[in-house]
């Protein structure tokens, strides 16, 4: 059996074509743990009528506690040996549940498996969401998603569907200043945990403008980079080889300060990468700044590409790869 984990605070009328396409999906062995985080009296009588309706889904009622604490109580009710992850504002396509479990099945080392989405709102107005989408789509293999966990999130949080022990075996959710959802895909690869996508679009993710990581602070571009460093540190400390230093690829000062997250750490970096001619020759932060053509060979240095303007990580890993730098082995995306 599948457990959708549905966790929801006064949602707009969009949940009842959320709960909708759960009912339609072609997978009949499934249960809806719809976890109500304090909503109002109007919100609860619309979900109990919903409950009372479909014998599937069950309502959790729960004092106004954050995304966080409903998460963990759909967690601990779920009874299936999958867990599936949906939102109030989303709508999964009819075979979604059914792909994803053919997937786990048919690849019993993979514990967490999303799909492919269609992005949900206006390209025009949320051009940033939407290239999101776009990036998170060519993600598919363990290797892909491995290699660029620490660009962002690498997976659409509601697409996702995982197996049951590794909540038992590694924890639910965490609290604090971070995105939840990140942080867990992060401590879960940290143990090993493979992950990948059925190569089929199989969610429509939705943006309305009251989505929570619009609003929360949790969800910023800070957060993201503040959320990472620890895990991103101890990944360098495990796969730099000895005598390779670190460079970090721009010399802004964005990324300098967000590389100071990785320095917090204890991550020791020698000297910064950057394009334009105005630093290249200075010393930042107590650092050189060196030109690409300046590069030491990869043996002698591992580059952390830490610029998030917009095409810059395909720029830094084409002319790393002319190079012959490995991603993985002699340069990291980090933005």
């Amino acid at each position: 059996m599948v457990s959708v984990v549905m966790p929801v605070f006064n949602p707009g009328q969009a949940i009842e074509a959320a709960i909708t396409s759960i009912r339609h999906q072609t997978l009949t062995d499934w249960e809806l743990v719809v976890v109500d985080d304090g909503s109002n009296p109007e919100t609860l009588a619309r979900l109990k009528a919903w409950a009372d309706a479909e014998p599937r889904m069950r309502l959790l009622q729960r004092p106004h506690e954050g995304i966080v604490a409903a998460l963990n109580a759909g967690l601990a009710a779920a009874r299936g040996q999958f867990i599936a992850r949906m939102d109030a504002d989303d709508v999964a396509h009819p075979e979604r549940l059914a792909a994803q479990v053919a997937f786990l099945q048919a690849h019993p080392r993979i514990g967490v498996v999303g799909t492919q989405v269609a992005f949900g709102g206006d390209r025009s107005s949320a051009r940033g969401y939407a290239l999101h989408v776009d990036w998170l789509n060519q993600l598919l293999s363990p290797e892909q998603i491995a290699l660029n966990r620490f660009v962002e999130s690498p997976l659409a949080h509601p697409s996702v569907m995982f197996r049951r022990e590794l909540v038992q075996r590694l924890g639910g959710y965490r609290a604090g200043d971070f995105p939840e959802d990140y942080e867990l895909w992060l401590r879960w690869l940290e143990a090993g945990v493979l992950m990948a996508k059925v190569d089929r679009v199989l969610l429509t993710w939705n943006d309305p403008p009251d989505r929570l990581s619009r609003r929360d602070a949790r969800y910023a571009p800070e957060a993201f980079y503040r959320c990472k460093a620890p895990y991103l540190a101890r990944w360098l400390a495990a796969h730099l080889q000895p005598g390779q230093r670190l460079w970090v690829w721009g010399a802004g000062r964005p990324t300098r300060k967000r590389a100071e997250w990785l320095v917090a750490q204890g991550v020791a970096i020698e000297a910064y990468v950057d394009i334009d001619p105005a630093k290249i020759g200075r010393r930042l932060a107590g650092r050189p700044v060196f030109g690409p053509d300046q590069l030491p060979s990869p043996a002698e240095v591992f580059v952390l590409g830490y610029v998030a303007s917009r095409g810059a990580r395909e720029l830094i890993r084409s002319h790393l790869r002319s190079r012959q730098f490995i991603e993985g082995q002699h340069f990291l995306m980090a933005a």
